[in-house]
């Protein structure tokens, strides 16, 4: 599993963040205890000073430390039992003033000995949801809330299935890859006419593989080029020239949106078959939106990348018609 670097980033400040705040609260509440019940800090301090003073003592002396240990051990039984009983009398927990890591499998580190423990790795999840909301509606857009009813049930233009037919078992695909996405997940091709919910599924994938912990990446074809092409030409006046370009190559799920509305040159032509063919060479899941056909694909950017789109991705065919327009159109005859 891969991981956005820039998110990471911000995903370890919250984790971090956190993590003082709530050191901070448990400061808080102890410093209360404490002038509540003022014997309980001599408590504290005195369980926190004994080991080490009796055994520097004994070790000075050169005598054997195992009796001086048990003295501590019986006196510290003795304080922690005060101590019990002086939180509960008040009503506090027995062990309110003992800090308590969030996770008890990193002990709130966030990294446990295969990698990202899952609490930080929730954080990630989380960051990676906000990246995406600012140009996907990942927060609303759901399989559950795409609404079939807006595709024709009749089968026109001779076709062998009707609108709602095809988007239903291109529902169902989406779906299913998302819910299942994993190294192995390949890439989709959705094509088709502008309106008809192919940016809509894309979201509806993000959010899901995005929950799942994966890295996801959405950007639209002209954003993708312009990053590619200031990697190559613009590095003196870019801190990062590649960092975007990286993201792009190496993210366990990229989503290119409207290939085919950037202006197609020489450059954009070598880009395009550049992340096409080193994603399928790192084994990286690609998902392309356009309202393109493949012959057009084939003909704007060349047979060599309608050959690899073609052998390496799963097509699916939108059809319908513009959700957006009938949905204005209803609204019209409403009022």
């Amino acid at each position: 599993m891969a991981y956005d670097g820039k998110i990471l980033h911000r995903a370890i400040e919250r984790f971090e963040e956190d993590k003082q705040r709530r050191n901070q609260q448990f400061l808080s509440r102890r410093a209360r205890i404490f002038r509540e019940v003022p014997r309980l800090e001599q408590i504290d301090l005195q369980l926190r000073s004994t080991v080490s003073q009796i055994i520097a003592s004994a070790l000075q002396r050169g005598t054997d430390p195992v009796p001086a240990i048990r003295v501590i051990r019986d006196e510290n039984l003795s304080l922690q039992a005060e101590r019990t009983r002086l939180l509960t009398e008040r009503g506090y927990p027995a062990d309110a003033l003992e800090e308590k890591p969030r996770c008890a499998l990193c002990g709130d580190t966030g990294y446990r000995e295969q990698g990202l423990c899952t609490c930080l790795r929730k954080y990630y999840a989380r960051e990676q949801i906000e990246e995406l909301s600012r140009m996907l509606d990942v927060g609303t857009q759901s399989f559950d809330t795409f609404e079939l009813e807006w595709y024709s049930s009749q089968r026109e233009g001779g076709y062998p299935r009707s609108a709602r037919e095809v988007m239903e078992r291109n529902l169902g695909i989406c779906r299913n890859y998302a819910e299942n996405f994993g190294p192995d997940s390949g890439n989709l091709l959705l094509f088709g006419d502008p309106g008809l919910g192919k940016t809509f599924l894309s979201a509806c994938i993000a959010r899901v593989v995005s929950e799942d912990g994966f890295s996801v990446v959405y950007d639209t074809a002209v954003q993708i080029f312009s990053q590619f092409e200031n990697a190559k030409f613009h590095r003196e006046t870019d801190s990062d020239p590649d960092g975007d370009v990286n993201r792009y190559l190496n993210c366990d799920l990229l989503i290119l949106d409207d290939l085919g509305t950037e202006m197609v040159t020489a450059f954009v032509q070598s880009a395009l078959y550049q992340l096409v063919n080193s994603r399928l060479q790192a084994g990286k899941s690609t998902i392309i939106n356009t309202n393109l056909t493949p012959e057009e694909i084939g003909r704007r950017y060349s047979p060599q990348i309608l050959s690899r789109l073609e052998g390496e991705y799963e097509i699916l065919y939108c059809i319908g018609q513009d959700i957006r327009q009938l949905k204005k159109e209803t609204e019209r005859r409403v009022y």
